[in-house]
């Protein structure tokens, strides 16, 4: 079942808050291939299930993705919200734009519409230059909690 969300739902999505289903947000990257990767299930506080999803090469440091997901309860497939990309060539298709740097993939009506994945489009970014402060930034940018004294481990 192919569920499709506005930008409106998507952008609520993102600004819903959200914690770790275990409580803390425990960096613990394991090994698989040529990166290294860990999930982490995510509650928002309407009840919202969500994905962080993280990747790191093991021999490009460039190479790297922080990514979020929305858990819709009526499908088995998630529905990737934003994905924070290390610096790579990217094409925005509808737009005929191109970029080289590090950027942020954001799930849109548009590219849902003609059949494309929903976090085609994406924005260059300077704010941040490496895993650990890509992941910063999506934590605070998706309104990911964490408790006071806890900050994660970031490499």
């Amino acid at each position: 079942m192919m569920i499709r969300y506005t930008d409106d739902d998507i952008e609520k999505l993102i600004l819903e808050p959200k914690r770790p289903l275990s409580g803390k947000l425990k960096l613990r990257l394991k090994s698989k291939g040529a990166h290294d990767e860990q999930d982490i299930e995510l509650m928002g506080e309407k009840g919202n299930r969500f994905r962080l999803m993280l990747r790191q090469s093991k021999v490009n440091h460039l190479d790297f993705s922080a990514i979020l997901a929305y858990c819709p309860a009526e499908t088995s497939k998630d529905f990737r919200l934003t994905r924070y990309n290390g610096k790579h060539q990217h094409s925005n298709r509808i737009e005929g734009t191109s970029l080289f740097d590090y950027h942020i993939h954001i799930a849109t009506e548009r590219y849902q519409e003609v059949g494309a994945k929903e976090e085609t489009y994406a924005e260059p970014t300077a704010r941040y230059s490496d895993f650990g402060s890509a992941l910063k930034c999506l934590l605070v940018d998706c309104h990911i909690k964490l408790s006071n004294e806890e900050t994660p481990y970031l490499f």
